[in-house]
């Protein structure tokens, strides 16, 4: 098999094994609704064997970012339907990831409401809110039936997803936020079944990964999460913690049959992402995530060693609508501009040429 040839995951069928990473860029505006801007970004980059969207809240309490799209209001469900309807319409085949921002946001970002989180711990630094930088502040401990009923906003945001014509959706488990908050001892430090012990700490993701694939069928559902990435507070620092939480939790989402699991860390083809993959039994999605950018070699070099069956990629994706093509052809590829992913209107973001207009 090689990086251009068709795969299966679960449900989904793709022509080939590049996916678009989940890419924050925060142009939904204050409504959260997916407007004309990101229907053309997202259609024009169809030909990526899958699309995973950008962050999307499943509840207000979880925008993390100003500008970021929802899946709770009927608009946003419509929106998104545009979205689903320009990338099929264009051959490709795109998923919502679900992301929960936990307490990395402000009352100044989701709206006045309050941040939640497993534990009432604040993370160190700033965030950017409607009225500038200010620090984070000190979370809410959800209750284990708040717990619950966040669960249950993850299988409506998924039910939406899907009725609007997604091709399935990616449970947002990583990079600090709400499910690795509760995954991580340094931000989760409860005493009730949702904290403590590995088992207990990965119960939660557990539950709400399961109630999704329940209410859409598992073979729409993926997973991601980013293990020793230690972001935003979430610190794992003890290997073998690190794979009795991981492990116990692939370990349980196994009998689901997901679509697949998505894994960011900086060794794809190390000890750690290959025990899990093996105790996972599904399709794997490697990213080597922030910590450098991915090439073409390196997503080659993923599949030639079969170390993943797809390879996620972000950067080269955002200047390069047409990165397959480019990368089958070895062609040159655009330089992103850095300056312009988190900015406002068309420029950095719908306005990179393609190859026939390079």
């Amino acid at each position: 098999m090689d990086l251009f040839s068709p795969v299966t995951l679960g449900d989904i069928d793709l022509a080939n094994r590049v996916v678009m990473a989940p890419l924050t860029r925060m142009r939904a505006g204050a409504s959260g609704v997916p407007n004309d801007l990101l229907v053309e970004h997202y259609a024009q980059r169809a030909s990526i064997g899958l699309i995973i969207t950008e962050g999307t809240y499943p509840r207000f309490e979880s925008q993390a970012f100003v500008g970021q799209p929802g899946i709770v209001t009927d608009e946003q469900q419509a929106g998104w339907a545009r979205v689903a309807e320009a990338v099929h319409a264009r051959g490709g085949k795109i998923v919502m990831q679900v992301m929960h921002g936990g307490r990395v946001t402000h009352p100044d970002v989701n709206g006045g409401r309050r941040v939640e989180a497993p534990s009432a711990i604040a993370i160190e630094g700033e965030g950017h809110t409607e009225k500038g930088k200010q620090p984070y502040p000190v979370p809410h401990a959800l209750t284990a039936e708040e717990a619950r009923g966040v669960r249950d906003d993850f299988v409506a945001a998924a039910r939406r997803a899907v009725a609007a014509g997604l091709d399935g959706v990616e449970i947002h488990g990583a990079n600090g936020y709400l499910l690795h908050e509760f995954l991580s001892p340094a931000s989760n430090q409860r005493t009730d079944e949702y904290g403590g012990s590995p088992e207990n700490r990965a119960r939660f993701v557990v539950e709400v990964v399961t109630a999704v694939a329940e209410a859409i069928g598992a073979g729409k559902v993926g997973l991601r999460i980013s293990p020793e990435h230690n972001i935003q507070g979430a610190l794992e620092t003890d290997r073998d913690d690190v794979l009795a939480t991981y492990g116990g939790l692939v370990d349980q989402l196994r009998p689901l049959g997901l679509a697949y699991l998505s894994v960011l860390h900086r060794e794809p083809g190390g000890d750690l992402v290959q025990e899990l993959r093996r105790r996972f039994n599904g399709p794997l999605i490697a990213n080597s995530g922030f910590g450098s950018v991915t090439t073409r070699a390196e997503a080659v070099q993923l599949i030639e060693a079969a170390h993943a069956d797809a390879v996620a990629v972000g950067r080269a994706a955002i200047a390069n609508p047409d990165l397959v093509e480019r990368w089958r052809g070895e062609h040159d590829e655009n330089e992103p501009d850095a300056t312009t992913f988190y900015a406002n209107g068309a420029q950095g973001y719908t306005d990179y040429p393609f190859l026939a207009a390079g």
